[in-house]
């Protein structure tokens, strides 16, 4: 597929109007494509700015960050990235809903929080499986919505993330709270059956590499987001 990039340019304050109209289209796509966005309201910024830690704490002190983004959606996990990235660091926000990564490149243009960043991201509107191998990032920022996936493909996205990861470098991902309990009161045992052998491949992946998970409660649904990193 096309990569759209990003230019800067001059900007509109930020209305209330075109952060709703931000929420409509989530909303709308949502309910179209429920098992690729996970949820029917965009991520908060408490979820953001937790999602945006390794960025924040770069390991080398002003040394440029190459960082990919996952699912970037709307661009509300996008906010949390623009805030903590300085100059020189680079980003490739990868969105496969060809209406969100439409939206994304425009608010790289007319978002004050997102146009700082403008001529250093570049939206893809493709599968993150065909970003391909020929780069790599010091940092990983995935809102996948593992949840509703299947093992094996949680399995092969987890495996690709490691493979474009560079020796020491990190990997945030986050899951809703309370999804698998809820799931074994209302699902069908079909589905149950099929999270519960995706949790038990996600866990794995946390128990191999995992350094840190916290909870964010200023979310709706509230979620838990896992900080992994791969061994130098």
């Amino acid at each position: 597929m096309s990569e759209t990039h990003s230019s800067t340019g001059p900007y509109p304050a930020l209305r209330l109007d075109e952060r709703l109209r931000d929420t409509g289209l989530f909303l709308s796509q949502a309910v179209r494509t429920f098992k690729a966005t996970g949820s029917v309201v965009p991520s908060s910024a408490a979820l953001a700015r937790a999602m945006a830690e390794q960025i924040r704490a770069r390991p080398v002190p002003g040394q440029p960050l190459r960082i990919l983004e996952v699912g970037a959606g709307t661009g509300a996990i996008t906010r949390g990235l623009a805030e903590a990235m300085l100059p020189g660091d680079t980003a490739d926000l990868v969105e496969s809903n060809r209406e969100f990564a439409d939206h994304l490149s425009e608010l790289l243009t007319t978002d004050p929080d997102l146009a700082r960043i403008a001529g250093s991201a570049t939206v893809h509107a493709k599968l993150v499986g065909e970003m391909g191998t020929d780069r790599s990032y010091d940092v990983i920022v995935s809102g996948l919505p593992f949840a509703n996936f299947d093992a094996e493909d949680v399995e092969e996205i987890l495996e690709y993330y490691f493979r474009v990861l560079e020796p020491g470098g990190h990997l945030s991902f986050y899951g809703y709270l309370y999804t698998k309990e809820v799931k074994a009161v209302i699902a069908r045992r079909e589905d149950y059956l099929r999270q519960a052998r995706t949790s038990w491949v996600v866990q794995d992946w946390i128990d191999r590499y995992g350094i840190r998970s916290e909870k964010v409660f200023a979310n709706i649904p509230p979620a838990f987001v896992h900080h992994l990193r791969k061994p130098a």
